[in-house]
């Protein structure tokens, strides 16, 4: 069975790139336009892998992640940031964030980072 990515993003184009990316490695991708949605889906679809933006309305990629941890503290969560935004980075990875991607998003290495994250227990 494919592995389940829940893609989160506020930009449409980011996540029709994302979801191209790993749709075509093989992946079910599902979508969340922010990090409100992004918890109430995650609690929903359980995916293997989260790619999370940083900066999003409503709810912070850092604050959409302490809460999915909360609800399951094994969740693999990569964020997707663009160059500079390192301290966020790190407080995300603080947070329970397993790695990061940097956007403009490298397809080879997206499915690469994925593809390792979905695989371990």
């Amino acid at each position: 069975m494919a592995k389940k990515v829940l893609i989160v993003d506020d930009a449409a184009f980011m996540r029709m790139m994302l979801r191209k990316i790993l749709s075509d490695a093989g992946f079910a991708v599902i979508e969340a336009v922010n990090g409100r949605d992004a918890v109430e889906k995650y609690r929903l679809v359980r995916p293997d892998v989260v790619t999370m933006d940083i900066t999003m309305p409503d709810m912070t990629g850092i604050e959409a992640v302490q809460a999915i941890i909360a609800l399951d503290p094994a969740a693999k969560i990569l964020m997707c940031s663009a160059m500079g935004q390192q301290a966020m980075v790190i407080e995300a990875i603080q947070s329970g964030a397993k790695g990061f991607l940097v956007k403009p998003f490298d397809g080879q290495r997206v499915i690469e980072e994925v593809s390792k994250l979905a695989e371990k227990e």
